[in-house]
């Protein structure tokens, strides 16, 4: 454990909102959290087809940006309608958004996954023109897979997402030996934590502290790119969400007092 009476948690979602919430909820917890963000947001202003059969997103920022609630940051002029489109949602915080902002919601894939999708649309998409909304990291899985379904694929590329040039702290925290936990939201988070401690020269002694720290992810493809780079994963909660991931971390940190 660190020094701190509570355990000191990093987490590393964008600078906004959603990094805002993940402290307080995990402070609500009785954690010290460590904000350090991995990842910011940049609009792309581009909007899904309207001539789709099927329109698929896969995160909450795609959905907020296309119903105009980010415009002011280079989302679409006006907010985007899926027409008779089939839409669908990976995982049950994107189909919550989409709801939010009175959008229906068509699918849910059971496993909230890019190859979780392609099972559950399978042979209905032969034929059919399929939109995809997303990041420009999103998994190649998807399109390949939609497209050996049988699917006209088209991506639009919602927004991208960088590293900030002073992410890194955690690292330092990690290699020091004075993190308990770490929350990793997506294999790109991972990727820019171990970006960010190479340029820190600190890369091999942070995987050390992660190795004595409990380390969270959201779902199998984030804990596979952790597993490859010789992160330890101790967490993978059953349901795709921060909220989720958070508590069983915490709950973790706490039986390994």
């Amino acid at each position: 454990m660190s020094a701190a009476d509570r355990p000191r948690i990093a987490v590393f979602r964008p600078p906004d909102e959603r990094l805002d919430a993940a402290v307080e909820l995990l402070e609500s917890l009785g954690t010290e959290a460590v904000p350090d963000p991995m990842l910011t947001v940049d609009p792309t202003g581009a909007a899904p087809r309207s001539d789709a059969d099927y329109v698929v997103f896969t995160s909450k920022t795609g959905v907020e940006l296309v119903a105009g609630e980010r415009a002011e940051g280079g989302g679409p002029d006006e907010r985007w309608e899926p027409g008779e489109a089939t839409v669908c949602a990976i995982g049950e915080s994107t189909a919550d958004v989409l709801r939010a902002h009175g959008y229906r919601v068509d699918r849910v894939p059971s496993e909230f996954t890019s190859s979780g999708l392609v099972e559950e649309l399978g042979d209905d998409v032969a034929g059919a023109r399929v939109e995809v909304a997303r990041s420009d990291h999103g998994s190649a899985v998807l399109l390949t897979g939609l497209e050996a379904a049988g699917a006209y694929v088209h991506e639009t590329v919602l927004y991208r997402l960088e590293r900030p040039a002073d992410a890194g702290d955690s690292a330092v925290l990690a290699a020091e030996g004075r993190l308990d936990g770490a929350v990793f939201t997506s294999s790109l988070t991972v990727q820019h934590f171990l970006a960010a401690a190479d340029e820190r020269g600190v890369r091999p002694e942070a995987l050390d502290g992660l190795d004595g720290a409990v380390v969270g992810v959201i779902g199998d493809p984030t804990a596979e790119t952790a597993t490859d780079a010789g992160i330890e994963v101790d967490v993978v909660p059953e349901v795709a969400d921060f909220d989720a991931l958070a508590e069983a971390v915490v709950a973790a940190t706490a039986d390994a007092e």
